[in-house]
């Protein structure tokens, strides 16, 4: 019996061969702190009007930051987010 073995190349890889991999990764992190942040203020009853003033910021500017698709967000704002949910930022370089 053969063994089933890999064909090609990984996702990874074919998204690192057309330059797309560091990109992608951004959008999936932004993707998935956009969703914990959400569920955060689910579970601590917070609307996007109280989270918004609690961070000291606009609404609009709250909306982008829980935009999935919108990566423009600075680092000071989730961290600013992140301690109004009662949650730490924690980033590193692998």
């Amino acid at each position: 019996m053969k063994k089933k073995g890999r064909i090609g190349s990984s996702f990874d890889e074919f998204l690192k061969e057309d330059g797309l991999y560091e990109e992608m990764t951004a959008r999936a992190i932004k993707r998935i702190l956009a969703r914990q942040l959400d569920a955060q203020m689910r579970r601590n009853g917070l609307t996007k009007s109280a989270m918004a003033r609690l961070m000291r910021t606009s609404r609009a500017q709250l909306d982008r930051l829980l935009d999935p698709e919108n990566a423009s967000v600075t680092l000071g704002t989730l961290a600013r987010a992140a301690h109004v949910v009662g949650r730490t930022l924690r980033m590193e370089l692998v």
